[in-house]
């Protein structure tokens, strides 16, 4: 189902001023085109100016000079004219390149800071269509349609200087044309914009119906997905066809009916400019003169009102960018700054719900952790375990309450120093199409030596494989880690968590999805991660945990036991229960 964006609203005077506030930095370029634009456009109505000499002088006077001489200007203007548009095309096209580039660049610097709620309400397949296909149709509105409308104004304006020269009463018939040109524009670049948006809106969906084709490959094939994943993306193509159509029919439509106003119009003049002829009021050399400057006019006449085209499909890409670029990033209202934490966590009634939900998945809770203790969450699925987890580094904010690190609430932090104290391993490790070492070492660690993270590699137990890697530390992994094994990409990304020696740890389903053998090094691997730090395990395979300080049950957002492996299964209450359904034997 394709939606038009709700930021569809923005005036185009603002867009436009908007767009060329990317533009100002590269004033001297953009003034550069300009120039070389303006004198390619300047030379236009010089042709059919020399055109009146040559004829009068040439052909009917019988003068030699103006004959050898016409051919020379005639060379000397197309080399001026070659000159000025190259220049012209060649800088207007750096400006609209770099257009481009700081576009996507505040794009996605905006992308990579909005808020986790965002994400959940847009699919990536639409962001990603922004970043790719939205702002090249920016490009043409910022600058093709000024090489347009200010080439073919300048050449509009100097011809109809010369013709007004030549014979004002006849230009003046040309001027009939005018008001019907800008009725025929104005009714066409309402229908543009509207395709146009919603064009952008169908390639945000064919996007999306690509990136899961791709990175949801095997359950494709595992499952016949083929003729499913070929309809869909026939539909989305198929969508982005129709509004391609409904745009062709729209510029198409704007040509021919331009074009015949305007040849009605030249009919009456080539008309009247005849009986002046008849009558000697003008010359031949006039008259030929005359006619090839109002033919002249036709082509820019035709550029000037398909600008509109370009204009609307820039605009209606505007608003979507825009409305990307204006969306509020992760509030940062904290001032202070923690360093080196001691890890104590304190949760006060902690509330939360999703987006407009009115199902609480944190209901009240409360719960202290000492520096240093490993306590684990259990519970059933939707018991708001990763939700309390996601809490913590401000991924998501509380409905009501309030969570105390070192006994400062974490809404005084800056998100900055709140993160410097996290470190974070759950059970989709995310890794980038990049080496093994840069992996480890990512972001502000990026500047750890060799040795630091081979330690953090081996604490990991990752170099028994990373060693046989071709190019060991230097070994491009693919996206994803996809070379690598489910354990090998856990071993990483607890690497990368030594690395940080962060004094809170959150541990979400670690190991959940590992075989027993990846199981046995990844879990060895944890308990070197642990050791010293607060840590917070979300797990369903209870024997994880048995060793944990303190054990929490949850259900529907609440705590309800309490306690140590052992003590929990002495209560013989929810904990007990879920340690019965993994642990015993089916009995038949």
């Amino acid at each position: 189902m394709i939606q038009i964006p709700d930021d569809a609203t923005m005036g185009s005077l603002t867009l436009y001023r908007r767009l060329m506030r990317y533009v100002a930095p590269h004033w001297r370029v953009f003034m550069l085109s300009i120039l070389g634009i303006a004198v390619a456009a300047a030379t236009e109505p010089l042709l059919p100016a020399l055109m009146k000499p040559m004829l009068d002088g040439g052909f009917v006077q019988k003068d030699g000079g103006i004959m050898r001489m016409v051919p020379l200007y005639i060379v000397l203007l197309f080399l001026v004219r070659g000159i000025a548009t190259f220049v012209g095309a060649y800088a207007i096209n750096w400006v609209g390149n770099r257009l481009v580039m700081d576009l996507r660049v505040d794009m996605f610097g905006k992308l990579i800071r909005l808020p986790n709620a965002y994400f959940d309400d847009h699919v990536s397949g639409n962001l990603i269509s922004k970043l790719t296909y939205d702002v090249t149709q920016v490009s043409a509105a910022a600058t093709n349609v000024v090489v347009i409308t200010v080439k073919d104004t300048l050449i509009i304006a100097g011809l109809l200087g010369w013709l007004v020269y030549l014979n004002w009463k006849l230009t003046l018939l040309s001027l009939i044309m005018g008001p019907a040109i800008a009725l025929v524009i104005r009714v066409i670049s309402k229908k543009l914009r509207e395709s146009s948006r919603a064009m952008q809106a169908a390639m945000g969906e064919i996007t999306q119906v690509l990136e899961e084709g791709i990175e949801c490959n095997p359950v494709v094939k595992l499952y016949g997905g083929h003729e499913y994943e070929s309809k869909r993306f026939h539909d989305s193509a198929n969508l982005v066809r129709r509004f391609n159509m409904k745009q062709a029919a729209a510029a198409a439509a704007n040509v021919p009916i331009v074009q015949l106003i305007a040849s009605i119009s030249v009919a009456i003049i080539i008309y009247f400019a005849t009986l002046q002829s008849q009558a000697d009021k003008t010359t031949v050399g006039g008259f030929v003169s005359f006619i090839i400057a109002m033919m002249m006019l036709t082509a820019p006449l035709k550029r000037i009102t398909s600008v509109s085209e370009f204009m609307q499909r820039g605009l209606a890409a505007a608003e979507s960018i825009f409305g990307l670029i204006d969306e509020a990033i992760e509030p940062d209202e904290g001032k202070a700054v923690l360093k080196g934490a001691r890890g104590e966590l304190i949760f006060e009634a902690v509330s939360f719900s999703y987006g407009n939900e009115s199902r609480l998945a944190l209901d009240q809770f409360s719960l202290s952790i000492s520096p240093g203790e490993t306590v684990a969450l259990v519970g059933s699925s939707g018991s708001g375990k990763s939700t309390l987890a996601n809490l913590i580094p401000r991924f998501y904010h509380p409905t009501s309450g309030r969570i105390l690190l070192d006994g400062r609430d974490i809404r005084d932090l800056t998100l900055e120093s709140l993160r410097d104290n996290i470190a974070f391993v759950s059970q989709n490790v995310v890794l980038f199409n990049d080496t093994v070492s840069a992996n480890i070492a990512y972001g502000k660690m990026g500047g750890a030596g060799r040795s630091e993270i081979e330690a953090a590699a081996k604490a990991a137990h990752a170099m028994e494989f990373i060693g046989e890697m071709p190019q060991g530390m230097d070994t491009l992994i693919g996206e994803n880690g996809v070379k690598l094994s489910g354990g090998q990409r856990q071993r990483l990304g607890i690497a990368r968590a030594l690395l940080k020696d962060a004094p809170v740890l959150i541990l979400d389903e670690a190991t959940s999805a590992l075989d027993s053998e990846s199981e046995k090094h990844v879990q060895a691997a944890l308990e070197t991660l642990m050791q010293g730090r607060t840590t917070i395990v979300i797990a369903h395979r209870l024997s994880t945990i048995e060793k944990a300080d303190r054990i929490v049950v949850m259900q529907k957002g609440r705590v309800m036991e309490i306690g140590r492996h052992a003590e929990l299964l002495e209560m013989n209450g929810i904990y007990a229960n879920l340690y019965r359904i993994q642990y015993e034997p089916v009995r038949s």
